[in-house]
């Protein structure tokens, strides 16, 4: 069998046993790099060069968390999650309830959608908005899976079809640059107008699958624990600061100034810093608690930080081996002539390729190189290569364990503990938009 499906192989089948993902990975980086002919020493070395990549994420994963718990000190988290319960109200009937998740479900899928364009701050906003807003989910007994699939959509869908902000990066700059760089050479050329056009039938059947989630698979009522959601990751013997006038005006000055920072600057991190020192000179902590709240904000985002980076050391390894390539050639070797089945063959190809690697955007060289010729050598059209490659990058996204648009969702609704991050983020968001985007691609494909 070739090493990257057995590595990805083994990798989901621990995770769906609920084995720890950060070890799952691991296992499956040094199946795959021994069964791909690497030595333990190798396939170490190059799992080892591939986590330094992924440190800088983890700590600004660290950061988030560290400014999302001094925020929730603030007491903007509580006045926000009051003023929604009060809009729900004491005794309400069902007809209320359900305008209220109406209410809040698009809130938190247009702050997803905009996060990637209008304000592109990807998944910053997730630590310091979900968090307060449990304890309404729990009151509107409100399934967070439906949640999850929300957050995942704005995560993902935005960039695969509007050019601004991440969308311009994906779009034009990675995936329109990529498929020319790889087409050049075959006569293959691509207009920066083509690539939106072409991803418009796959995020169609994403918008299709967000549908059923919200109104079908995830609208009965669902019952969590109440907990105290807003200090659950502050450390023993603290005292909340009481909130106070000045205290909410620094909170909202340190979000925009967080936020315009990383929009500036192109780092988390460093939009995190500003953001915690602004809160402390409004009085929200103490320097001397400094340490307090790295610890308390690094123990909510810990886990998310680390599968980030092992899921980089999973993906140098697998890219180490040369399995991709022979896992491509291979599948077209016993194809013929038939475009049907090689492009359901290709999108397959990149489900597996990119369910390890966790990153539409790290993909798509890999995936242009290889499947731009075969797509020339097959006779698709110049749209229907786009479809091809951008839709097979962007399952890794929409559904991989590894990815931030299931960990992002994963760290904000799982502050309590009642959200599993395989089966309440990665199952249900494979299912919704991993599968539709595996069908209407291969649509689209024929179609264009």
């Amino acid at each position: 069998m070739n090493a990257v499906i057995l590595a990805v192989l083994v990798m989901v089948a621990l995770s769906l046993a609920r084995v720890s993902v950060v070890f799952a990975l691991v296992l499956g980086a040094l199946v795959g790099g021994l069964v791909g002919g690497l030595s333990l020493e190798q396939t170490m070395d190059a799992f080892n060069a591939g986590v330094g990549g992924g440190a800088q994420v983890a700590l600004a994963y660290a950061t988030l968390g560290a400014f999302a718990v001094a925020i929730s000190r603030s007491g903007l988290p509580d006045m926000l999650a009051n003023r929604l319960i009060t809009l729900l109200g004491k005794q309400t009937t069902p007809a209320h309830q359900a305008r209220v998740k109406v209410l809040l479900l698009t809130a938190v899928l247009l702050v997803a959608i905009s996060s990637q364009n209008a304000i592109p701050v990807h998944i910053a906003f997730i630590p310091v908005l979900i968090p307060p807003l449990l304890i309404v989910m729990n009151r509107l007994r409100l399934d967070r899976r439906a949640v999850a699939c929300a957050l995942t959509f704005g995560l993902t869908a935005p960039y695969m079809l509007l050019p601004v902000g991440f969308g311009a990066i994906f779009l034009n700059d990675i995936l329109l640059a990529n498929l020319n760089s790889a087409g050049g050479p075959l006569g293959l050329e691509i207009t920066r107008g083509m690539v939106p056009m072409a991803m418009a039938i796959p995020v169609g059947g994403m918008a299709l699958g967000l549908i059923v989630a919200l109104f079908w698979s995830y609208r009965r009522p669902r019952d969590y624990q109440a907990q105290d959601i807003a200090n659950a990751n502050v450390m023993e013997g603290h005292t909340p600061a009481e909130p106070h006038m000045l205290g909410l005006i620094m909170s909202g000055v340190a979000i925009v100034a967080a936020l315009g920072l990383q929009l500036y600057s192109g780092s988390m991190i460093l939009g995190g810093l500003v953001g915690i020192g602004l809160l402390s000179l409004g009085g929200i902590f103490k320097w001397r608690e400094a340490d307090d709240l790295f610890t308390s904000g690094m123990r909510m985002m810990a886990l998310i930080g680390f599968i980030m980076i092992s899921a980089a050391g999973f993906a140098e390894v697998m890219k180490t081996t040369g399995e991709i390539d022979t896992l491509v050639s291979g599948a077209f070797a016993v194809l013929g002539d038939n475009r049907g089945l090689a492009a359901l063959v290709m999108l397959l190809v990149g489900l597996f390729i990119t369910l390890g690697i966790g990153s539409s955007f790290s993909t798509i060289p890999i995936i242009a190189a290889i499947f731009v010729p075969l797509a020339v050598q097959f006779g698709f059209s110049p749209m229907a290569t786009v479809v091809l490659v951008g839709t097979a990058a962007a399952l890794g996204d929409a559904g991989s364990p590894a990815s931030d648009s299931t960990l992002g969702p994963t760290s904000g609704l799982n502050v309590d503990r009642q959200h599993d991050h395989i089966w309440d983020s990665v199952v249900p968001t494979f299912l919704h938009y991993n599968i539709p985007l595996v069908g209407f691609g291969w649509l689209a494909a024929m179609m264009l």
